[in-house]
């Protein structure tokens, strides 16, 4: 094809001035859209589908323009294919990259794919695919980071750790307990996604420019070639909905916010002053003046990424804010936003990998739970037993708690008449009531971090992160089902 053939654009017709060079390259998406290819082929060859259906294209045509498809995305499927499509001298576009490449291929047959369609839709479907693939390597990855704090949780056992309130310690919790709070906000990031995906999750190939196709097309065949759960239900809604990219960017934001607590604490637990955990060398880094650091680089960067997922999620929605509807030139730069965070599946990888190399100090983490009087609310709830309300009891714990401290020893070291001069409901049995185990098992409620309650809940968390890793595997498989086929 001549560089005149080339340079030709897919509006071009009307025009008779020649773009300004400057502004042409500027206004370009080549450069951050070429990620889009797999989609844009996967999406091209669904629509040729529909052509052949209603008759535009003869079964042979099709079976033409679907091979040259599939030469296209294997030839750039390499970085250095990869890098000749973000280069390319002329494209304005992953769509207009493509059809330049199908002409080159086939001739003029390739220009009969444009029939009945428009780019308003392409990338409407490309950023759907694109987003819907993302969303599944996120659930893979937060399964595998669940799972690691899981195989962490049963190698604790029964040690125990205090818990915080206000950065104070504040009762003794099972290690477990505290690495299932984890688990937990997991689970709701993956019910996050999985919700984004389900609602994304219609084709809005057929929708036009604006109003719909100008042919007669089956809908439904794209939308099942492509694994998308039907058509979208409106033209002018299709064309101009960037919900999924900004629900999809939130949905990472969560997900972003709890590493951030994670690597948080354990940045704090590595210290000297917790000495709860030793950071895996690893992925650790050293200082090029002090010797003897070891810093724990990983989880400072994971703290700082969630600045950038928020920032792009927060670009997307001052992008959508004012937009009339339907189509504007300013959906293009939702693209790179959502492009931006591609790292969040590497990320979670390896705070898996990390997780699973953490070592845990348990005496020292026993230790810090048994002093400070971090059973002073197991000793409340003994005096409610012996039908104290909870307020006096709270009081009466709180003198006994003042005169240990004055004395310089544990609730569970004062004498009985010296606990008796707070109340007379103190006997013999407050010692066993205290103890560290009886602390933990007073929290017997579901979601309590007494040991047997823990026990069911590591079992049951087990499952549920096993069952999300099966849907995530499921997933991947239909997914690259669809590229396979189409």
């Amino acid at each position: 094809m001549s560089n005149e053939q080339q340079s030709v654009k897919m509006w071009s017709g009307r025009f008779r001035e020649p773009l300004d060079s400057d502004f042409e390259k500027w206004q370009r998406s080549i450069v951050f859209d070429w990620r889009l290819l797999p989609q844009e082929v996967a999406a091209s060859k669904a629509h040729a589908s529909a052509l052949i259906a209603a008759g535009i294209l003869t079964a042979e045509e099709g079976a033409e323009i679907r091979a040259a498809l599939d030469s296209i995305a294997a030839d750039h499927a390499s970085e250095e294919g990869q890098a000749l499509v973000r280069n390319h001298p002329s494209a304005e576009d992953i769509h207009h990259f493509v059809e330049l490449s199908l002409v080159n291929r086939i001739g003029s047959l390739g220009l009969k794919l444009h029939t009945g369609r428009s780019r308003n839709e392409q990338i409407a479907t490309d950023l759907r695919l694109y987003v819907r693939t993302q969303i599944s390597l996120v659930v893979e990855s937060l399964a595998q980071w669940a799972n690691a704090l899981v195989q962490q949780a049963h190698a604790a056992g029964d040690s125990v750790m205090p818990s915080y309130t206000h950065l104070q310690r504040a009762e003794p919790v099972l290690v477990a307990h505290w690495l299932l709070a984890y688990v937990e906000m997991i689970l709701r990031d993956v019910t996050r996604l999985q919700d984004c995906s389900a609602r994304l999750d219609y084709c809005p190939l057929g929708s036009g420019a604006v109003a719909g196709a100008t042919l007669v097309l089956d809908r439904t065949i794209a939308a099942r070639e492509l694994s998308f759960t039907a058509p979208t239900a409106n033209s002018i809604d299709a064309t101009s909905d960037r919900d999924f990219v900004l629900e999809y960017l939130h949905a990472l934001t969560f997900v972003g916010l709890h590493l951030s607590r994670f690597a948080e604490e354990i940045t704090l637990f590595a210290t000297a002053e917790f000495g709860f955990v030793a950071l895996p060398e690893a992925f650790s880094t050293g200082s090029s003046a002090m010797p003897q650091k070891k810093n724990p680089d990983l989880t400072e960067l994971i703290r700082a990424k969630v600045g950038r997922i928020h920032g792009a999620a927060q670009t997307v929605t001052l992008l959508l804010k004012g937009l009339p509807l339907a189509y504007n030139k300013d959906m293009q730069e939702t693209q790179e936003p959502a492009f931006a965070v591609e790292f969040v599946p590497q990320m979670l990888t390896l705070v898996a990998r990390f997780t699973d190399a953490l070592q845990f100090n348990r005496e020292r983490m026993a230790e810090a739970a048994q002093v400070g009087y971090l059973n002073a609310m197991a000793a409340a709830t003994y005096l409610v037993h012996k039908g104290v309300p909870f307020r006096t009891a709270h009081e009466k714990i709180g003198n006994a708690v003042r005169f240990a401290l004055q004395e310089g020893v544990e609730l569970r070291d004062l004498a009985i008449n010296e606990l008796r001069a707070f109340g007379p409901e103190f006997d013999e049995d407050f010692f066993a009531a205290v103890t560290l185990n009886a602390t933990l098992d007073c929290h017997d409620v579901i979601g309590g971090t007494a040991r047997e309650r823990v026990h069911q809940a590591l079992a049951a968390a087990s499952d549920r992160i096993a069952g999300i890793a099966r849907i995530a595997r499921i997933a991947a498989i239909s997914q690259e089902a669809v590229h396979a086929h189409t």
